[in-house]
């Protein structure tokens, strides 16, 4: 047995020194395995602890029965729940505690706020689960009965854990720790398959043996819970007077947002996690005892906040918070310590402990070399002084780990190790090969902060190599695309556009008797209540117009104003055509001068880059880079979400170019950004043979004019600059590589000045909102287009909450920020806004230093005021959107809208990103007015971004915000009026026709849809699919299918998710497999009966008349040509089923004749 078991089993409180970050998860992964029998709990002091100690240990002892049990992730007494996952993640460790076997010991590992507070009794989870496997039979009405009583969310299509769906006899769920979601397909109530399914395509992957769900929340509510809490909030607070909307809501069965912090109320007494693991040996981080203080005066000054603020009333308050005790939902000190007084504990602490007979061990661990004075050295080399380190460790016998955060870093670091004399580099995956290192360096995948050694081994970190770095494993990727488009699919009412008939409003389905068959059709009505009903299978004729609030004007059905508009429209946009394709032809005609990377300094500069890089940043850098040594003028956006790292992109461009002798020009619309970009450049060029230069309204008429000597005389490298770069006066001896950052802030003015500034430079856009009309300038082909989608691996999910004001809230989250050492940024839609909120702040927040900025201050003034907030010297800015243009400031982590109904979605977004660029977990409040209800395009604004509460969404949302507002011109000197017209989906369809055509390529045909009639019941009936949106969703979907293939795919898929396909589904299908012959053939209708079929010829006309005659005479009197150009088969029909197979073969056979 281990020092450390030993003292473990004496029992009693002891220390164990020299054990910092990495040696202490060494020490009880040998404990783990030392006593496999026994349970044990590690208390972290933060949630990021807690995450560090479990990837330790999933590496040092992979076998090992963990679990993990996060605290909730909000204040003490909030208004908003905790994140669905962390209480997923909660119930499911407390289940697996209530309902395990305890004949094998395993390890806990969690944080001192989740200790701190109560959970539901192990009694009332016990059995809490629901599990079935394949073969067993389930009661329908109790597996609804519990998906309902235990928080589960009806959905029409399942995405997130906790969401359910009933389909019929195939049935979705989302059970919390799970990483997808499973589909239950059954006979009558037998479990026949479970299939896990991909929640991007709902499509069905392996299958598994069964199932067990858990409550997605720590409260139930049934009728016994609901009864207890009624009793309990009226004996604790009264006779209810007034407005409780919690009381209301609850007392009605239905959940309330933040309805967590009464748990007390809801169970029949709370039991601690120490009671799920009576016998559990406890081991507790560095700085414990100090977290447990802090958090517990926290608790103690939020219940006095929350019960003052009912005695007192605001203005602008919101509904009233009645809190319940503290001591009934978290432990209190005295608590604390007769738990752990009555087990085996150990502090680990990274110094030596002072020796005290029986009650200390020494684990001799201390933190390895940090090379940080090496970094700030621009004449010392620091691999070689890493290089000389592990020499003089490897000579004394000790083995040698360097741990990296990623396979990539890992990679990258070998590579370097080796470049600096260090050859024997091995990559290891598993902790026990590390014993057969000898005198080879180990690198391992291990997100370890600071390394440490003892007289045996030396574990280096990347970050005490390379400095700080920013990373974490990367989590589940949120779908925000695919929830962008759920957003935008038709709904009753929205503004739509008929290819033919103009624009429509759209009135739902409705099925129709047609040809003696019912038939889904689309309900649209025209200007003077004229109707027309659309086919469903023709759905592809009908595009949004855009989702604004505006109506557009109705068209009146049979008129010819709507062909005149369209027209005209076609024209423009063919000039316009022309005009881009012309603009991109001298681009790609002009030669520019190509420039490669410098060989090893140029791997010394990405590695001074703090973050790991995403793989779609690496493809953003890669083609960069390949544009660049082409040899042809660049033309480059590059789209990447607000601190997704597309100034990185930009900066690895600029270092090549300035080292290939050229200039650089970074283009920003505003002074503070340039201020930003400036400083941000110089520290990472910094030892290195660059000059960097910044011309804006802040620089001094010296400093600009120094500057612009420089740029004409070749002596500056790389200028960061305002709107002054644009001017006359600013003159450039080599301009090679042209940066334009927030490229959505420019104006049309600007913009012909920039292309003018770049007729024969490299040109990198940036932007993470692009406005419309450079979105669709890059889709259209014409510009070539990076995105970055994924998150850096170390961002998390900035926290939004979208609430009504309430000043105990706002104290909250700006105390919370200012006590973690952070700044609040607080943003108001108008000037006039400012004051009364800075005299409320001075109220709620009389601590807290408040400085106000706005763009109609004088320049000097709000560089004064900026300054002082970026150097820390204020704490909470509160400004009008001015901070939405790309700064970065890493400290400010809390972000406070009022008023937020007032912003557009993008602005919105861009303010989002401003906050969460660092390590600590960011916040957004997002506050709209007490007591009001939100209707319209503002709700809506705000349920996307909250929907949107993940990373890598601006691009989808840029897409978004294209169909809201309409894409503009793309060219800069017409406004975007006309888009209105025709709307923004078929604008883009005729754009990309006009597109084609400039460019001498064979368009596409005009959109056109074949109408085909054959009496057959064509529709997906709502008992097969009963959510109205998914079956809208399903008709547009299958109006895109374009090949066989695709067809089959998405009868698999209609299979897969909603079961075997009833007669209408397949005939609806079969009729596009039809239109897809019909297309070929260039047959623009088809009435088929139980005697034959009359087809209509697109403009009457036939691709290979001569064939067609052919096929007549064929015929023998079966088949003949009206005068009226109509061909009229005669066949015997009368079984609908033969007659939809007799109708494919024949368009099948006039498709390949004219071919």
């Amino acid at each position: 047995m281990s020092a450390l078991g030993q003292l473990f089993a004496r029992g009693g409180r002891f220390t164990v020194g020299g054990a910092p970050e990495g040696r202490d998860a060494l020490a009880l992964a040998a404990l783990m395995s030392d006593a496999s029998d026994s349970d044990m709990i590690f208390i972290a002091r933060d949630d990021a602890r807690m995450a560090a100690m479990a990837e330790a240990l999933a590496l040092l002892a992979p076998a090992a029965p963990i679990l993990t049990f996060p605290a909730w992730d909000c204040l003490p007494y909030d208004r908003v729940s905790p994140n669905g996952d962390i209480c997923a993640r909660r119930l499911h460790t407390l289940t697996t505690l209530a309902d395990r076997d305890r004949s094998a010991g395993l390890t806990l590992l969690t944080t001192c706020n989740a200790m701190l507070q109560r959970v539901p009794k192990r009694s009332s989870l016990a059995g809490a689960r629901l599990q079935a496997r394949v073969g067993d039979t389930i009661d329908f009405e109790a597996l609804t009965a519990f998906l309902v009583r235990n928080g589960y969310g009806r959905s029409g299509t399942v995405m997130e854990p906790g969401e359910y769906a009933f389909r019929g006899g195939i049935v979705d769920l989302f059970p919390p720790g799970w990483d997808q979601p499973v589909r239950l397909d059954l006979f009558g109530e037998t479990v026949e398959t479970v299939r896990i399914f991909d929640p991007l395509s709902q499509r069905s992957a392996e299958e598994r043996d069964g199932f067990v769900l858990v409550p997605v929340s720590e409260v139930v509510l049934d009728d016994d819970s609901i009864a207890r809490f009624r009793s309990g909030y009226r004996l604790l607070f009264g006779a209810m007077t007034g407005d409780e909307p919690l009381y209301e809501s609850v007392s009605a069965g239905r959940r309330h947002p933040g309805m967590e912090h009464w748990l007390p109320l809801f169970h029949d007494g709370l039991e601690t996690v120490f009671d799920y693991l009576p016998d559990a040996r406890i081991a507790l981080d560095h700085l414990l005892d100090e977290a447990r203080a802090e958090r517990l005066a926290t608790i103690d000054d939020y219940h006095a906040a929350r019960r003052d603020a009912v005695k007192t009333s605001s203005a602008m308050a919101g509904p009233p918070y009645r809190p319940v005790p503290p001591e009934t939902l978290f432990l209190s000190a005295v608590a604390w310590e007769r738990h752990l007084g009555a087990r085996a504990v150990a502090t680990f602490s990274p110094y030596r402990a002072p020796e005290q007979e029986g009650r200390t061990l020494d684990l001799g661990g201390r933190r390895a070399r940090d090379f940080a004075p090496e970094r700030k050295q621009p004449d010392a080399n620091l691999f070689d002084a890493v290089g000389g380190y592990i020499d003089d460790r490897l000579l004394t016998g000790r083995q040698v780990v360097v741990a990296c955060y990623t396979a990539g870093s890992r990679d990258r670091m070998a590579s370097l190790l080796r470049d600096h004399g260090i050859e024997s580099v091995r990559a290891i995956d598993r902790w026990a090969e590390v014993a057969d290192l000898a005198s080879a360096v180990g690198l391992v995948v291990l997100g370890l902060g600071h390394g440490f050694e003892t007289d045996e081994l030396v574990v280096l970190s990347e970050q005490d190599v390379l400095g700080d770095r920013l990373v974490r494993r990367p989590r589940r990727a949120r779908r925000a695309a695919n929830f962008l488009s759920e957003a935008s699919s038709l709904a009753q009412g929205d503004i739509v556009v008929h290819t033919d008939h103009g624009i429509g409003r759209f009135e739902g389905l409705e099925t129709l008797e047609i040809g003696g068959a019912p038939h889904d059709c689309l309900k649209l009505i025209y200007a003077g209540d004229d109707r027309l009903f659309v086919p469903v299978e023709n759905i592809e004729v009908l595009s949004r117009h855009g989702s604004g609030d505006g109506a557009a004007p109705l068209d009146r059905l049979g008129s010819a104003a709507w062909q005149a508009r369209k027209a005209k429209l076609k024209k423009r946009l063919r000039d316009m055509a022309n005009e881009l394709i012309d603009t991109a032809a001298r681009r790609l005609l002009k030669p520019a001068e190509g420039m490669t990377p410098p060989q090893g300094l140029y791997e010394e500069f990405c590695a001074r880059f703090p973050y790991v890089e995403t793989d779609d940043q690496s493809a953003a850098i890669v083609q960069c880079l390949d544009d660049l040594a082409v040899g042809k003028s660049m033309d480059r956006l590059v789209c990447g979400d607000v601190g997704f790292g597309k100034t990185e992109v930009a900066m690895r461009a600029a270092f090549i170019a300035a080292f290939a002798g050229k200039q650089v020009a970074v283009v920003v619309p505003t002074t503070l950004l340039c201020r930003q970009h400036h400083q941000t450049f110089t520290e990472r060029f910094a030892g290195l043979p660059v000059n960097i230069g910044q011309l804006s309204r802040l620089v001094s008429a010296k400093d600009a004019a120094e500057v612009r000597d420089g740029l004409a005389g070749g002596t500056i490298d790389i200028v960061i600059g305002t709107h002054a770069l644009l001017g006359k006066s600013a003159a450039f001896k080599a301009l090679g590589l042209l940066i334009i950052d927030e490229e959505q802030h420019f104006g049309v003015a600007q913009k012909e000045r920039l292309k003018a500034l770049k007729a024969d430079v490299h040109v990198i856009t940036l932007t993470a909102t692009p406005i419309p009309r450079t979105l669709q300038l890059a889709l259209s082909g014409v510009r070539d287009l990076s995105i970055i989608a994924t998150p850096p691996v170390d961002r998390l999910a900035v926290r939004t909450f979208v609430l009504p004001y309430d000043p105990v809230v706002i104290r909250e989250a700006i105390m919370r920020e200012h006590y973690r050492g952070g700044q609040t940024f607080y943003i108001c839609p108008r000037i006039e806004d400012l004051d009364g909120i800075e005299a409320e702040l001075g109220r709620v927040v009389p601590e807290i230093k408040i400085a106000v900025a706005h763009g109609r201050m004088a320049p000097t003034r709000l560089e004064a005021v900026m300054s002082a907030f970026y150097d820390g010297a204020v704490d909470l800015l509160l400004s009008t959107s001015i901070i939405e243009s790309g700064l970065d400031i890493p400290t400010a982590n809390t972000l406070i809208v009022h008023r937020s109904d007032r912003f557009g979605l993008a602005q919105l977004y861009q303010l989002r990103g401003r906050v969460g660029r660092s390590k600590p977990r960011a916040y957004a409040y997002f506050t709209v007015p007490a007591h009001r209800i939100l209707k319209g395009a503002a709700a809506k604004r705000l349920d996307v971004l909250q929907t949107l509460d993940s990373l890598g969404a601006g691009f989808a949302l840029a897409s978004h915000d294209m169909d809201i507002r309409g894409a503009g011109n793309l060219l800069g000197e017409e406004q975007s009026g006309h888009i209105r017209e025709v709307g923004v989906e078929l604008y883009q369809t005729l754009l990309e026709e006009a597109v084609h055509a400039a460019r001498g390529e064979a368009a596409a045909d005009e959109q056109w849809s074949p109408q085909i009639a054959v009496g057959a019941s064509v529709m997906i009936p709502d008992e097969y699919v009963a959510d109205l949106g998914v079956r809208m969703g399903l008709y547009r979907r299958i109006a895109s299918l374009a090949a066989a293939a695709d067809i089959d795919n998405f009868a698999a898929e209609l299979i897969d998710r909603f079961g075997a396909l009833p007669d209408e589904v397949d005939h609806l299908l079969q009729v596009v497999r039809i239109k897809q012959s019909c297309r070929a053939a260039g047959v623009e209708k088809i009435e088929a009966g139980p005697k034959g079929a009359v087809i209509a010829f697109r403009g009457d006309s036939f691709a290979a008349p001569e064939r067609l005659i052919g096929f007549i005479t064929d015929g023998a009197g079966d088949i003949r040509l009206r005068p009226d150009h109509k061909l009229v088969v005669a066949r015997d029909w009368r079984d609908p089923v033969a007659r939809m197979r007799g109708v494919g073969a024949l368009v099948e056979e006039l498709a390949g004749m004219a071919a």
